[in-house]
């Protein structure tokens, strides 16, 4: 008897034990850590907006606690209980709204805005709410104006898009091109032609004009070498003797005590020169007039 007692309180704990594990891991799935202290409020909603158990709470982005439970108030018909267990050290001043937003990747979460008191809420007080306008709401504001506008833009698209595709210049255009691109088909083989009849006798022109160039090539070097084999610096030592001797020339032409240069500056000799040529003029004048004064002829 001892022993049948014994194992019916060993199933009986293990039974209950495998319940509160059971609880345990469900509440865990659900994101809610029932060994972690907690502040408790509540809040009233009159839409949820898809707002479930273990929805973070968000104060400006950080997560502060999350929602614990959401009821259906029956004694206040039209609202909806939520349960927030905020982290144990926090303390809601008196002003706070709980506001219901949404993200089309988290879903919906509850954002603390928190008032400035002067007093603080009490422990399972209510909050005062709020609601933000959702992600698909925002969407659906902003855009169905707009896509409401563009429909008739749209249609009016399609209307002329389909008279385009109706016009039967639209089919001759085609046929052009189709006829543009069989006269290019064309073009382009008669230029393949050309080049591989052509191309051929380029190069051997241009083979033959590679050999002139070496010969000309070769010309420039010998040409070159002859030009360093010349005495050049025996021809540049008598241009300088040269050009020293026209220097000195030129210094006695203008020294006027130099033989040179009296005969070049010396102007009673010029008026002499003159004076002789008259006279020579003279005497050839009167040669011509008076010959026998000059020449006598004897006759035997």
């Amino acid at each position: 008897m001892k022993k049948l007692i014994n194992k019916e309180f060993v199933i009986g704990i293990s039974v209950i034990g495998a319940i509160v594990i059971l609880i345990m891991g469900i509440e865990f799935l659900k994101g809610i850590n029932l060994f972690r202290p907690a502040n408790y409020y509540l809040a009233y909603y009159d839409n949820v907006d898809e707002l479930t158990v273990s929805s973070p709470i968000l104060i400006d982005g950080f997560k502060v606690g999350q929602v614990r439970e959401v009821n259906f108030n029956y004694e206040r018909p039209g609202k909806i209980e939520v349960v927030m267990a905020l982290d144990k050290k926090l303390h809601l001043p008196e002003g706070t709204i709980a506001e219901i937003g949404t993200t089309m990747l988290s879903g919906a979460r509850i954002e603390l805005t928190l008032g400035k008191g002067p007093g603080m809420l009490p422990v399972g007080g209510e909050v005062a709410v709020g609601s933000k306008a959702g992600l698909m709401s925002s969407l659906q504001d902003g855009l169905m104006p707009a896509v409401t506008n563009v429909i008739p833009k749209v249609d009016s698209l399609l209307l002329n898009l389909n008279r385009l595709v109706a016009n039967p210049a639209l089919t001759a255009s085609i046929d052009n091109l189709d006829d543009i691109t069989l006269n290019l088909l064309a073009t382009s083989k008669g230029l393949n032609s050309t080049m591989n009849r052509d191309v051929p006798r380029i190069a051997s022109n241009a083979a033959s004009l590679t050999v002139k160039l070496d010969t000309i090539v070769d010309n420039l070097g010998q040409l070159s070498y002859q030009l360093k084999s010349l005495p050049l610096d025996a021809t540049m030592d008598n241009v300088n003797q040269l050009t020293a001797n026209l220097s000195e020339f030129s210094r006695q032409l203008n020294n006027k005590n130099s033989t040179l240069g009296m005969l070049t500056n010396d102007p009673e000799l010029y008026n002499r020169l003159n004076q002789v040529s008259a006279d020579i003029d003279s005497l050839i004048v009167d040669i011509k007039k008076n010959p026998k004064r000059y020449i006598s002829i004897k006759l035997l």
